[in-house]
């Protein structure tokens, strides 16, 4: 397999391609990242897979963004009636490779929860990865936002992403700008997937888990992706969403480590 060196410039994240590898069968990358001396090696899906997980997204995603059209869009309409503002909230997410792109949702918070609240944005303040991104109580919640965040309805419009090619609809959730900072050396690993609908955080303690629980739960994935993890994940949060539940039934170990093996062995 022979290396085609490229010149790429640091993206708006300090993140360099170095070099890239193909073959017909893999895709690898060196990444730079300025928060460690060393090269990132970082693994990514072969062209069949790239695919095949594209034709996927858009066969169910369609499938998905239609069924779940009805439900949404009633929540807007509540959401809409609940405060003044726009019911959709648009914005800014890191996806593959560093590159920014706008995530649809259904608003939960305040339209000016950012004036009003502006500390509660200032994640530089914890100084490290050990904080809740949401916690109870939330002065930002509207009441409708509770619900709807609760259940997940806030996110069904990210079908749409998942329509546009921004998303997937298995992997790591996309990050916003001010929180990827604080991720060092895990930034380019987190960044070399596309980002998903759902994810294992999310099946495996979601909003319990702090900040960097969360990431390495997601590095986990990043490092074992299969079709059939997957598949297990999806299921797992169809249920959870069907069953309204907070923090989906998961599978964590001792340690903190996800038992992979057996989530993909045993998909219910």
């Amino acid at each position: 397999m022979t290396p085609n060196e490229r010149a790429h410039e640091p993206d708006r994240y300090g993140i360099q391609m170095v070099t890239e590898y193909q073959s017909p069968q893999s895709q690898a990358a060196v990444l730079e990242a300025p928060s460690c001396d060393d090269l990132l090696y970082i693994k990514q899906e072969s062209l069949q897979r790239r695919v095949a997980r594209r034709t996927f997204d858009i066969t169910l995603g369609f499938v998905l963004a239609l069924i779940t059209a009805p439900v949404w869009l009633l929540a807007a309409l509540a959401v809409r009636l609940e405060t003044e503002g726009n019911p959709f909230f648009v914005q800014t997410r890191i996806g593959l490779g560093g590159k920014p792109f706008k995530m649809i949702k259904l608003r939960g918070m305040y339209i000016d929860a950012r004036k009003r609240f502006p500390h509660l944005y200032d994640y530089t303040r914890f100084g490290d990865l050990n904080f809740h991104f949401h916690y109870e109580e939330d002065p930002r919640i509207t009441r409708v936002g509770s619900f709807i965040r609760k259940t997940s309805i806030d996110e069904l419009p990210n079908f749409l992403n998942v329509l546009m090619g921004t998303m997937t609809l298995v992997g790591p959730r996309p990050e916003i700008p001010d929180v990827l900072d604080l991720y060092g050396a895990s930034k380019a690993e987190y960044l070399s997937v596309k980002p998903g609908v759902t994810c294992l955080s999310k099946i495996t303690g979601r909003d319990k888990l702090t900040k960097g629980e969360t990431i390495e739960i997601d590095l986990d994935y990043v490092r074992h992706a299969s079709f059939r993890l997957d598949r297990s994940i999806f299921w797992r949060t169809l249920k959870g969403v069907v069953q309204c539940q907070d923090v989906f039934d998961g599978a964590l170990l001792d340690g903190g480590i996800i038992d992979i093996d057996s989530l993909e062995q045993n998909p219910d």
